[in-house]
């Protein structure tokens, strides 16, 4: 999934399609909602695209605390394009989401979990909402 968020930032980059923000956010809101089973773009790239490498099972989580992120970021950048006509905001976005979709797609290092991570010790998260997190156990191997 991370992969098709990472090839629609950079097409948004190479031309300047500021809609493709609004495809990713509505990616990433269905995401948050459903997971990946109502998510278009998800789907495709589930029977689509090759797989680089096995499996890497996270916890949900911090999946959709990472899509949240995404879509908070989409959303924001396509209203400053298209209420405010900031098209400066696009690229900025583009950029961003491609990064970090790019780092979870080849390096499977995934800046939103790593972020939940840091939350659930600091305290902010309440382990109760990721048993599977709190407890390293619990992971397949």
């Amino acid at each position: 999934m991370a992969g098709a968020v990472a090839l629609l930032s950079v097409l948004g980059l190479v031309t300047g399609w500021n809609w493709l923000l609004i495809v990713i956010a509505i990616g990433c809101w269905l995401r948050v909602a459903a997971g990946p089973r109502l998510s278009p773009l998800a789907i495709a790239a589930a029977k689509l695209a090759p797989r680089l490498g096995p499996p890497d099972p996270t916890p949900g989580p911090p999946k959709r605390f990472a899509q949240a992120i995404g879509g908070a970021t989409t959303t924001v950048g396509a209203i400053l394009v298209f209420a405010f006509g900031i098209d400066t905001a696009g690229t900025v976005i583009f950029a961003i989401m491609a990064t970090f979709a790019t780092l979870e797609s080849v390096f499977s290092f995934c800046v939103g979990c790593k972020m939940f991570a840091v939350l659930m010790k600091l305290g902010i998260i309440p382990e109760e909402v990721c048993e599977a997190c709190a407890d390293i156990s619990l992971r397949r191997a």
